[in-house]
């Protein structure tokens, strides 16, 4: 004897049917060109400041900022969106680095690298579908 207790396995995402219309993506090719010219632009001359520690932090500050206003004025609406910036100096020291997450497919993350004989700057802006 069978009993229906109302439970049923749940709809997988793939197959669920949406009642609102599709989100829009975001345009991460867009905000990639942007990155691609900013951080040169920024930094072409930019030499490390063994004693000048705030020229830094403006670097980084400046770039994230204009990142995060380029990622808003793409896609004004339906994200959150984080940018992570991180200037270093150039030693010849190897380096490595790796991002591991868990979203949905309309979430994306773009990594931009830009280096020069005395810093190299990473770049790494996250955009996050709100709900």
């Amino acid at each position: 004897m069978t009993t229906n207790l109302g439970l049923r396995s749940p709809i997988s995402r793939s197959g669920a049917v949406s009642p609102q219309a599709p989100r829009p993506a975001f345009d991460t090719e867009v905000l990639r060109a942007y990155v691609k010219k900013l951080l040169p632009a920024t930094l072409s001359h930019a030499v490390w400041p063994h004693i000048e520690r705030d020229q830094v932090k403006a670097w980084m500050k400046e770039i994230g900022e204009r990142v995060k206003e380029r990622m808003v004025e793409v896609q004004p609406h339906g994200f959150k969106y984080m940018v992570l910036v991180q200037i270093t100096e150039n030693l010849g020291q190897g380096g490595r680095s790796h991002l591991v997450s868990h979203w949905e497919d309309g979430d994306v993350c773009l990594n931009e690298l830009f280096f020069n004989d005395s810093l190299f700057c990473t770049c790494t802006a996250i955009a996050v579908r709100a709900l």
